[in-house]
């Protein structure tokens, strides 16, 4: 299917200030992005808070808005633009998302007749909403680690004393792992479970069996409006569960899975990117696999838009995924696109260049004196 004729005008959200969790690599994507769209003659409107970005260049978007990411500014924008026929929320990060969410509950998408492109609202919510995304995951047949979700204190104990010790708790709709810690001891768990339900947004938290030395994978995935699907990159923590995966060595392509175990991991995020919509875009979802020789396989979550590591993805295989992933939000099919390494075959091939590339954090502690330097489940 060619690009839809009928998105001429496309409103970009960008992610806002750089925070831990949330720093230049969505800036790398809506860079893309914006390209990409431009390329098609497609106007693009960008909204984006931090004018210390590539993407905020004047010559970047058609129209730059340097506003809070709140509902207020996007209805500004909105009617000085009345023209905008769709959003595209995928690209800035959790914020973004979040912020496509709150927009959608309060109508303003459907009073603009904005169209929603990229990713689906059902799509966020079901794998935001950690109780929500447990049920669909068990229902496809996903195995997931033993959790319940808790939306009180009281809750939080039964569930606790359910399970035993040691725990994991995490906040819903929270980026970078904010609100989520493991929990060794029953003495520690009151403060943290207080901690996580004041971090979410919608005071909730899903407290997991803790999945102690186990490994941790991510698979970085595309999806067309025909329902083509293509694994761009395998990456491995060095660091097993419990670190997250944006403080850990990362290395791709995966290096100790068997090819069984990861044809079956591959099976099982194809299954899991289908089972959550119907949209065409970008996909990360994350494993845990056991280390013995079983090499038992648990979805740990999936996230439907462009990762932190999409774009390490992007850098390790040559493979434009932002790019790529904002071509098919307005249209087109993988196999109508190029591949820019090879240029003689299409998009819809995964990328076979022979590669190694590692990822290795820094922390800049002069910056950020008094923090605790303790690694764990939050960046």
């Amino acid at each position: 299917m060619p690009k839809r004729k009928d998105l001429k005008s496309i409103l970009l959200i960008g992610s806002g200030p750089i925070i831990i969790g949330q720093a230049c690599e969505f800036d790398y994507s809506g860079s893309q992005a914006l390209r990409s769209l431009r390329e098609d003659g497609i106007e693009t409107i960008l909204i984006n808070s931090n004018p210390a970005t590539i993407m905020t260049d004047p010559s970047m978007a058609d129209h730059v808005y340097l506003l809070p990411l709140n509902t207020k500014s996007l209805i500004q924008i909105l009617k000085e633009h009345p023209q905008i026929d769709a959003v595209l929320p995928t690209m800035g990060g959790q914020t973004a998302l979040n912020l496509c969410i709150e927009a959608d509950e309060k109508g303003i998408w459907e009073d603009f007749g904005v169209e929603i492109i990229g990713v689906d609202i059902d799509a966020i919510n079901i794998t935001e909403d950690r109780e929500k995304f447990r049920e669909l995951m068990l229902d496809i047949g996903i195995p997931m680690a033993p959790q319940a979700t808790a939306t009180s204190y009281l809750k939080g104990k039964e569930i606790a004393q359910e399970f035993g010790f040691p725990l994991v708790i995490r906040a819903s709709f929270t980026l970078g792992g904010a609100g989520a810690s493991f929990v060794h001891k029953e003495e520690d768990f009151d403060e943290l479970l207080t901690r996580g339900l004041e971090v979410s947004p919608i005071h909730e938290v899903m407290i997991d069996k803790a999945l102690i030395g186990w490994k941790e994978f991510e698979l970085e995935l595309l999806r067309d409006a025909n329902d083509n699907v293509v694994i761009i990159c395998s990456i491995e923590n060095m660091d097993p569960m419990g670190i997250h995966t944006g403080d850990s060595i990362t290395v791709a392509p995966a290096m100790t899975l068997s090819d069984k175990t990861y044809q079956k991991m591959r099976d099982m995020a194809i299954h899991m990117m289908r089972s959550i919509g119907d949209f065409a875009g970008g996909c990360n979802v994350q494993f845990a696999v056991s280390p013995d020789e079983k090499e038992e396989i648990i979805a740990i979550e999936i996230n439907p838009r462009v990762s932190r590591s999409s774009a390490l993805a992007s850098k390790a295989t040559g493979y434009p995924i932002a790019k790529i992933a904002a071509k098919l939000a307005i249209g087109y099919n993988l196999d109508e696109l190029d591949n820019q390494i090879t240029k003689s075959t299409s998009a819809l091939f995964e990328p076979t260049l022979d590669y190694v590339i590692v990822k290795i954090p820094r922390w800049n502690f002069d910056k950020f004196e008094g923090s605790d330097r303790t690694l764990g489940l939050q960046m």
